[in-house]
């Protein structure tokens, strides 16, 4: 038969009873506040992580925008400067051709010169146009010479050729002289006026010219 246990006994289990229950708490706190610090440790290094690649992101990103500018700014200059060249040739090249517009007035001068130079033009409009029947337009000043130079023209010409100067429609006097030269049948025309020459020249001669004053572009593969 069990015995009841004394005041002194309940007592003493009863402390038992809650040291253990303290004990219990004490390490469930403890293993809580292990497992909190973990966690915490993890976050924090989550959070770091996470911060830290978004500060490279944002440096390499600065970074790239910033060699960016600097390639545009670069390039933004050597285009400027590559313009500048560009123009300063142009206007040279400008001057250079500015100079012959300018001698142009001169050749009408040597009216011996310009008597063949009119033949010439004369002959080589007649060929081009393979007519035998043809009209010649020029300054009316140049008149005298013209007919002299058509009349050699119709020498070394083989074949019969009837020019007609058009003495009722002149080249404009402030022209430097050449040839208009119209087809029998009205429907074709050559200018080949010294104005006109010069042009051609300008377009044709042009590639050349340039190669001489600045020297050929070791960048070009093709040349016509």
């Amino acid at each position: 038969m069990a015995h009841a246990l004394s005041d002194d006994q309940v007592s003493k289990e009863l402390k038992k009873m809650v040291a253990f229950i303290r004990q219990e708490a004490l390490e469930k706190a403890r293993e809580i506040s292990i497992k909190a610090d973990e966690e915490f440790a993890i976050e924090k290094s989550k959070l770091v992580r996470t911060e830290t690649l978004a500060i490279d992101a944002q440096y390499e990103r600065k970074f790239k925008q910033a060699e960016l500018s600097q390639q545009i700014a670069r390039s933004n200059v050597t285009n400027k400067t590559r313009l500048k060249v560009l123009a300063a040739r142009q206007q040279l090249l400008d001057d250079i051709f500015d100079q012959a517009r300018g001698k142009l007035a001169e050749i009408s001068k040597d009216e011996a010169g310009y008597e063949e130079i009119l033949k010439n033009l004369v002959l080589e409009c007649v060929y081009a146009l393979d007519e035998r029947r043809i009209s010649v337009r020029v300054r009316e000043k140049d008149v005298e010479v013209s007919k002299r130079a058509v009349e050699k023209a119709k020498g070394e010409y083989k074949g019969e050729l009837e020019v007609e100067i058009e003495e009722w429609n002149w080249l404009p006097a402030e022209s430097h002289g050449g040839i208009y030269m119209i087809s029998g049948s009205g429907k074709i025309s050559i200018n080949n006026t010294l104005e006109e020459r010069l042009k051609l020249l300008e377009s044709e001669a042009l590639p050349a010219v340039r190669a001489s004053v600045f020297g050929q572009n070791p960048n070009r593969k093709f040349y016509d």
